[in-house]
This record gives structure tokens, C-alpha cells and sequence, in this order.
């Protein structure tokens, strides 16, 4: 099985490269202080490796990364935002479920080589 393991962006050119780099992202946006956002990230982690394993997991944390969060209008946390190839897909915000999750993904992702 792979790895769990969340890439972490520094920088908005940083994030800008990565989107560039990856056939499919999933961007999430949290807080070391968010209780949400710490438990749903190993739930996303394991449904990306069990599902959808072309697809990598950014992590973006906002208080240490305030910048990312301002241009991405991040101003709850946590923030769901999936890209397939650079441009931006679908974006959940504060409340949903990893079910509206998956069905996001799920579609264009079949679509990938």
C-alpha cells in the first residue's frame, strides 16, 4: 500500500509549480488549531490511496502560510479545492461530506491518462 503522506506548499509559486506538475491535486486548507481539518486530512489521505492513487494531497496550513490562503479567499477553514490539470475543479468549504468529496473527483478522474 502506499504511503500516507500530504505534500506541504510554502509558497504561492511554490503551489503555482505544483498544480503545473500534477495531473490531479487535491488542495487542503487547514489549521494546526482546527480540530476538523486535522481529523478529515488522514480520511482524505486514505481515500486518495485506496481510489483515486494518481492523485496527490497538498497541504496548505494557514496560519503559517497566510499569503496562499489570502490569494485562494481561504478565510474558513477547513477548504476542500480539487484541480485536474492546473485548473481548479470544485471546492467545498467548511461543512461537507467526504461522500460530496469522492463524487467530485470521481468523474474526471476517469478521464486521466
Amino acid at each position: 500500500m502506499a504511503q500516507l503522506t500530504a505534500d506541504h506548499i510554502e509558497s504561492n509559486e511554490a503551489l503555482g509549480d505544483y498544480l503545473a506538475a500534477h495531473e490531479a491535486v487535491l488542495l487542503l486548507f487547514g489549521g494546526a488549531h482546527c480540530g476538523v481539518c486535522q481529523s478529515i486530512k488522514p480520511r482524505l489521505l486514505q481515500m486518495l490511496v485506496e481510489e483515486f492513487p494518481k492523485m496527490r494531497l497538498c497541504y496548505i496550513d494557514c496560519e503559517l502560510q497566510g499569503d496562499i490562503a489570502a490569494a485562494h479567499r481561504v478565510f474558513t477553514l477547513p477548504v476542500v479545492e480539487i484541480y485536474f490539470r492546473g485548473q481548479a475543479f470544485a471546492r467545498f468549504m467548511k461543512v461537507f461530506s467526504m461522500a460530496e468529496v469522492r463524487e467530485a473527483i470521481a468523474r474526471p478522474y476517469q478521464l486521466l491518462d
